[in-house]
C-alpha cells in the first residue's frame, strides 16, 4: 500500500535566518521599528550590522537591557522583526521571551522601553529587571 504523502510546512511569519524556527523571542511596536530604521538610515549602519537586542548581569534589579547594533557573534540567532534584522544570543531567549520593544517620543519620555512579561521585578527607571 502506498502511504499518503505529507504536506510540507507552512511558512513562518518571523524569519530565523539561522535555523528556520517560526518565532523570534521579541517583538517591536511599530514606533520602535520606525525609529530603528530611521537610526540605520541617519547613521548609515554597514552592511553586516543587526539589531543587537540582550541583557547583562548589572542594573539596580539584576539584570539590564542590551540594544544597540552588532555584528553577528557565534551563539546568535538572527531574526527579522518588523523588517529589521535582529540578532539574540541563545543564552538571552530565555529572558527575553515574549518581550516587546517600543520607543516614547513625549515631553514627559522619550527612548526605547522593555514590556517583559517574565520580569518579576523591574527598578524605578524601567531599564534593569529580576527573573
Amino acid at each position: 500500500m502506498a502511504e499518503a504523502a505529507t504536506a510540507p510546512p507552512e511558512p513562518s511569519d518571523t524569519k530565523d535566518a539561522s535555523t528556520g524556527a517560526s518565532d523570534a523571542p521579541i517583538e517591536m511596536s511599530e514606533s520602535a521599528a520606525q525609529e530603528i530604521k530611521k537610526i540605520m538610515q541617519t547613521k548609515k549602519i554597514p552592511e553586516g550590522y543587526a539589531l543587537r537586542v540582550g541583557v547583562r548581569g548589572g542594573g539596580c534589579s539584576g539584570m539590564s537591557y542590551v540594544l544597540g547594533f552588532d555584528k553577528e557573534r557565534e551563539h546568535d540567532k538572527q531574526f527579522e522583526v518588523s523588517g529589521i534584522p535582529v540578532y539574540v544570543d541563545k543564552r538571552h531567549g530565555l529572558y527575553l521571551m515574549g518581550t516587546t520593544v517600543d520607543y516614547h517620543d513625549g515631553l514627559n519620555a522619550r527612548g526605547f522601553t522593555f514590556d517583559n512579561p517574565n520580569a518579576t521585578e523591574t527598578c524605578g527607571c524601567g531599564s534593569s529587571f529580576a527573573a
